[in-house]
């Protein structure tokens, strides 16, 4: 089976963090995600920058799922601190979780930090309501620092085009 086409693919980035959200930081990660997403051939402008919380990083999602993005990239928001609720935002919204592929990031993420283990994102599916039409969104949290999306976005990237033509309902 050949995979879904990233160039028929629309996706949104997603930047978690207070600190970008206000000006107080650039936006180094979100940066690093879109390029890495237009590397693997989607098609994203540039990153929603949202402050931490469970509101806001929720929105952001189903803004994406009602425009019909099938891919949803979020960086930041995954660690322990009291702010980092990008995962309880991202299971608000999904309907189905994948924690195989969020086990497989934090796994490839140690090799090159023992910190990939503190990170607590999720990964999961957005099924769409059938009058948008058949398949979903797939949803990815990856950590906020920008090394951990390149290194993230390598393993992730190959994966990408089998795993959305699935959600848009295609054959194993």
């Amino acid at each position: 089976m050949t995979p879904a086409s990233p160039a028929a693919c629309p996706a949104t980035a997603i930047t978690v963090s207070d600190r970008s959200s206000d000006g107080r930081r650039e936006d180094e990660s979100g940066r690093l995600l879109v390029e890495a997403l237009r590397t693997h051939g989607y098609d994203v402008e540039a990153p929603v920058v949202v402050p931490d919380g469970v509101e806001s990083v929720a929105g952001a999602i189903r803004a994406a799922v009602a425009l019909g993005h099938r891919l949803v990239v979020t960086t930041g928001g995954t660690g322990m601190g009291p702010r980092d609720l990008t995962p309880e935002a991202t299971k608000a919204v999904i309907t189905r979780e994948n924690p195989g592929l969020a086990e497989l990031l934090r796994h490839e993420g140690a090799r090159h930090t023992p910190y990939a283990a503190a990170s607590r994102g999720v990964v999961g599916v957005v099924d769409w309501p059938a009058e948008q039409g058949v398949g979903g969104t797939l949803v990815v949290n990856l950590p906020g620092r920008p090394a951990a999306v390149k290194e993230n976005m390598d393993v992730l990237g190959p994966l990408l085009g089998h795993l959305i033509d699935q959600v848009a309902g295609g054959d194993h």
